[in-house]
């Protein structure tokens, strides 16, 4: 069976619409499946079965999870078991051969690729979508803007011993932050390192500063790009929710979705990328023109031999960029690529091309 975590912003309406879409009429069910890769722009339910294992981001979970529900609502014979340990843990059933499809939210690093090479396991890496990642509190919390100085006064390496909001004041304010923090008890809830959205957040937000601050000598080289150790890491990000939920002066990260999945239960601050800079909150439009500071590509993997050998992980790859299949990327609550990058993703797996395009 389809594992899925509850999925975002549906109606029956929508619902109905996308499976309509995907599997035509009674009449159209054996019909000859039209693919992205044959340049089509709908696709019919197809006719291969099989099983196809998926793992890896939670963050892409439910787009994986969707797909695979819209395959089983149409009858198809393909069936997709999909969860969501992490990134990293994702990879590492992927270079073990263990999974057909790795799905991710962040591009492969250099020692993952090379663990797949070492197994001979030969990839086609496929962006599906964009996502922004939120930073929250409490709606109690008088904070409304972050900016990425601010972030690592508070969850930096730095900020190791740190339990109120103030006790960050001081670091902020070396950094050139003129924000005034408030005198609370600071409740950290976030991802642990085996996650994408982690290694997103810990890249893009405290790249620059970390690297400045070690070649100070505040930090060491092993620290940059890392968080401070004294936070709730959880793996799963209804957990993450749950720990900002349950907190007046909570802290943590998120991907979007999930965030907005939570409506009033949390509050998403928007962020500056300078001290003082504009402060912008995470839309789907702001994620979408990259305005949004701390926004992320969303990728698949596929083990290329696996979509050679095996028809059902072809045909799920298959449906997945087709117009019925990438819809579900914008209704669990993400951001759709650009024509142009769809028509290049679909382009990489019409050609089948192998290896990495990003970092």
């Amino acid at each position: 069976m389809l594992k899925k975590k509850p999925m975002l912003w549906l109606s029956l309406l929508l619902a109905f619409g996308l499976v309509a879409a995907a599997c035509g009429s009674d009449d159209e069910s054996s019909s000859t499946t039209t693919t992205a890769a044959d340049g089509g722009g709908s696709a019919d339910c197809p006719d291969a079965e099989g099983d196809v294992i998926v793992s890896g981001s939670s963050t892409v979970e439910p787009i994986s999870a969707r797909v695979g529900e819209l395959l089983e609502d149409c009858g198809s014979g393909v069936l997709a078991t999909v969860d969501g340990p992490g990134t990293g843990d994702g990879f590492e059933l992927f270079c073990a051969g263990e999974t057909d499809i790795s799905d991710a939210s962040r591009p492969i690093k250099e020692e993952e690729a090379a663990a797949c090479a070492d197994a001979g396991i030969d990839f086609i890496e496929l962006k599906v979508g964009i996502d922004g990642i939120a930073v929250m509190t409490s709606p109690d919390n008088p904070i409304e803007c972050l900016s990425f100085a601010d972030l690592y006064a508070l969850i930096g390496p730095e900020a190791e011993g740190f339990e109120s909001w103030s006790d960050a004041q001081e670091l902020a304010s070396t950094l050139g932050s003129d924000t005034t923090f408030p005198d609370a008890s600071l409740d950290i809830t976030g991802p642990g390192e085996e996650s994408g959205t982690y290694d997103s957040f810990t890249e893009i937000v405290f790249g620059d500063i970390s690297e400045a601050r070690a070649e100070e000598g505040f930090i060491t080289e092993d620290q940059i790009e890392t968080t401070r150790k004294d936070y709730s890491s959880q793996a799963d990000d209804n957990a993450i929710i749950s720990g900002i939920e349950g907190s007046d002066s909570s802290l943590g990260w998120v991907g979007f979705a999930f965030a907005e999945e939570a409506g009033d239960g949390v509050k998403e601050l928007a962020v500056s990328e300078e001290p003082g800079g504009e402060c912008i909150a995470p839309t789907p439009e702001t994620i979408s023109s990259n305005e949004y500071p701390i926004s992320r590509d969303l990728f698949i993997y596929v083990n290329a031999a696996q979509a050679e050998e095996n028809p059902a992980v072809a045909a799920f790859v298959d449906f997945y960029l087709s117009d019925a299949g990438i819809g579900a990327v914008s209704e669990v609550g993400y951001v759709d690529l650009a024509p142009e990058d769809l028509e290049a993703t679909r382009g990489v797996w019409e050609a089948r091309e192998t290896g990495t395009r990003e970092g």
